[in-house]
């Protein structure tokens, strides 16, 4: 038997009324009471998508939420970040309420304004749910009075200023969000360093393989290895090393091409291939954009 698509949660004012709602004020943006949400029995909770974005601080409740390939129990004050078209799945919701707030909003709001041109920076945006961040005491107070601030705004008669103080006040939160994100990274930093040199044991052992028969090692390998998404995979490694994900992939590659290039006899297409280049001109240009030197250049300093 197939099993069903997703549902899709096309608007905010269907979200409002999955959830026997009153019709949002604003048809782009809703910040939803957590006490004030009702899960019934309909089917779609089994699996949906909203196609609009979602950020959600969580608190005290019951039942467990599906996302990806992992559950997540909220039974802590949590922060999560989702952007259009992430499948979800709630299960086994009691009836006890839970507190905080959700606050959803479309991308026509913030597409003329720079936060449309950069929110696909916000890495957090694609994190899996067992990487979400959780607030201290403070930081709990500074996100949940902005979003007090934001219901007030949407309380207001819209006038010329309307939207672009709701944008800002997006903007703002997300940046107190990535400030957060930083200290997480930070003090958790025992747990990242041990990420850090298992990726590192990963990249050696793939390099030296018949792995590289499938290509040159990617972020989402090494992340399905770690078992934690791309993107905050590369966000812990920039945290913790200065530089992103791809760039110690491509460093942990240059090296190792040191290696057979001053100690084989290896052709430079025998060595791009055995580094799972498809092409050898992409390994060489590879190779000299980080070394400022073509292979046998490299190869030439050692005769």
């Amino acid at each position: 038997m197939k099993k069903a698509a997703p549902y899709k949660i096309e608007s905010i004012s269907e979200l409002h009324k999955l959830f026997n709602l009153p019709k949002p004020i604003h048809p782009l943006i809703s910040v939803i009471d957590f006490e004030h949400l009702k899960f019934d029995s309909n089917e779609i909770w089994s699996s949906f998508y909203y196609d609009f974005y979602c950020v959600a601080i969580k608190k005290e409740a019951s039942g467990k939420f599906r996302y990806g390939q992992g559950h997540y129990d909220f039974d802590e004050g949590v922060m999560s970040f989702t952007k259009p078209g992430q499948i979800f799945s709630v299960t086994n919701l009691a009836d006890d309420p839970m507190s905080g707030y959700m606050m959803v909003f479309k991308s026509d709001l913030i597409r003329h304004y720079e936060l449309g041109k950069h929110i696909g920076s916000y890495g957090f945006f694609s994190y899996s749910t067992a990487e979400a961040l959780h607030l201290s005491e403070k930081e709990d107070h500074i996100i949940m009075s902005l979003m007090n601030q934001m219901q007030d705004e949407l309380k207001n008669n819209i006038d010329h200023y309307s939207q672009d103080l709701i944008v800002s006040h997006i903007d703002l939160l997300l940046n107190y969000a990535k400030r957060f994100h930083n200290r997480q990274f930070l003090t958790r930093s025992s747990v990242n360093n041990d990420i850090v040199i298992k990726m590192e044991e990963l990249m050696d052992v793939y390099l030296k393989s018949d792995a590289t028969l499938s290509g040159i090692p990617t972020v989402n390998y090494f992340a399905e290895k770690l078992n934690i998404s791309p993107n905050y995979f590369s966000d812990l490694l920039k945290n913790a090393t200065g530089r992103n994900a791809q760039t110690h992939i491509q460093e942990s590659i240059v090296r190792r091409a040191k290696e057979l290039l001053s100690t084989t006899n290896l052709s430079i297409k025998e060595i791009a291939y055995d580094l799972g280049f498809e092409y050898p001109q992409s390994f060489s240009t590879m190779f000299k954009k980080n070394t400022q030197q073509t292979p046998l250049q490299f190869r030439a300093s050692f005769n």
